[in-house]
């Protein structure tokens, strides 16, 4: 049956694939950039593996896009402590490649090869990995088939199966069947994720739940970004902090109309706002809506703060810092498409209010459940819930002290992922 997938995979989907992505690069810069990219990449890898030191044992590790990388992010920079090994990753996307060139603890970056058998192969020869490290989901077929031909061990990490993947349907699931038998390891999120795997004839021997290492990436990264002050002490002295992160036009038509009716009860509030995309646009739109209610200043111009109740963030690459203000925080996406990362908040100990579309989210249902999340669906559920929690502390502290022991409670993924990687290199 595997030889009968294969051939179709090779005959039939993947000159589909190819010609799609092409006339789609026609239309989108991202899939452009892309196909340009991968124009040169054999060239590229050769030239730059001549500077590895061959004795070295090397980890691959791919990622489809920068927020499967910053995932692997806690495990490439363990290994890197404690062992003297090469690192390459590889993405599919540009954004993640483009982001993450000059990424420290690699020794190489690169685009995947198309999913070609020969690609597959060249790619394989030259860089010789001794172990293939794919982060969540991005599996490519011939790339696990050439690997188990060669003997490659190859680890699925970060693991999830929902109940109502696509993988499950009746074809696509007897695909997926055989693709599976040849990965060594796959370490699921949960004990629910290693049961979905089950049902692909998965073995007790390959599975092993482990967690979630963006518990550990976001705990990393929180404890650098407590060491960075960019807002003075003095101007948030005294004040009840409101940020809200990430959160598109349709999050702020909702949050900006509660937060003005909200500044007329509680004493100091203050909101830091970051945008999405944070465009000169989106920026003016703010401050419009805001105009006639409460005075407003951009982070970039915060050297003449004069006690505005809004900030409005200009720039990006700084939200999760801004989060360790927060008494309270609010993630946008909830109100668009899905919520965005909600651990980035949790992890400092602060109720987090997000909107209904947290079907992506398993840490949003999560933190719900236990009470350190609040689901609100509309401008006068977020004024409410948010004057509950200005009003009462004990209750503002209880859901905070709930965030925070949830991230704790989650954290080691990464110690365990490493253990069964010790048992191959």
């Amino acid at each position: 049956m595997k030889k009968i997938w294969n051939l179709f995979y090779n005959i039939i989907i993947i000159p589909a694939l190819y010609v799609s992505l092409n006339l789609m690069g026609l239309f989108n810069a991202k899939v452009r950039k892309g196909l340009r990219g991968r124009k040169r990449i054999f060239e590229n890898l050769v030239l730059d593996a001549v500077f590895l030191d061959k004795s070295k044992k090397l980890i691959w590790f791919h990622s489809s896009s920068l927020g499967e990388f910053e995932q692997a992010k806690p495990i490439i920079e363990e290994l890197k402590k404690r062992k003297d090994i090469n690192i390459l990753v590889t993405f599919f996307s540009p954004s993640g490649y483009e982001n993450s060139r000059r990424y420290p603890y690699a020794d190489l970056v690169s685009y995947i090869p198309f999913d070609t058998v020969s690609k597959a192969e060249n790619f394989l020869r030259i860089v010789k990995p001794d172990l293939a490290v794919i982060m969540r989901y991005d599996i490519w077929p011939n790339h696990i088939w050439e690997m188990k031909k060669a003997s490659i061990p190859t680890f699925l990490v970060d693991a999830t199966m929902k109940e109502n993947s696509l993988r499950k349907i009746p074809l696509i699931k007897d695909f997926h069947v055989n693709l599976f038998k040849d990965i060594t390891r796959i370490l699921t999120v949960s004990d629910s994720d290693a049961k979905g795997f089950k049902e692909f004839g998965c073995s007790d021997k390959q599975l092993r739940v482990v967690g979630d290492t963006r518990f550990d990436r976001v705990h990393q990264k929180s404890l650098k970004a407590r060491e960075s002050r960019l807002i003075k002490d003095e101007f948030l002295q005294n004040k009840k902090v409101i940020v809200a992160g990430s959160t598109w036009s349709a999050d702020e038509d909702v949050l900006l109309p509660a937060f003005v009716k909200l500044t007329k009860y509680v004493d100091n509030l203050i909101l830091i706002i970051a945008p999405h995309e944070p465009t000169l646009l989106h920026i003016e739109q703010i401050e419009n809506e805001l105009y006639k209610y409460t005075g407003t200043i951009r982070f970039s111009h915060l050297h003449n703060y004069n006690d505005e109740k809004v900030i409005i963030v200009d720039s990006i690459g700084i939200l999760m810092t801004l989060y360790s203000y927060a008494d309270t925080a609010f993630i946008g996406g909830g109100f668009k498409y899905n919520v965005h990362n909600v651990l980035e908040a949790a992890v400092y100990g602060v109720p987090v209010l997000f909107g209904p579309k947290i079907e992506n989210s398993q840490e949003a249902k999560e933190l719900m459940r236990r009470g350190g999340g609040i689901l609100v669906k509309n401008k006068k559920d977020i004024y409410r819930q948010l004057r509950i929690l200005f009003r009462d502390e004990s209750i503002r502290k209880s859901k905070a002290e709930i965030s925070f022991k949830y991230v704790e409670k989650n954290l080691g993924a990464t110690e365990k992922i490493l253990d069964e990687i010790k048992r191959i290199v």
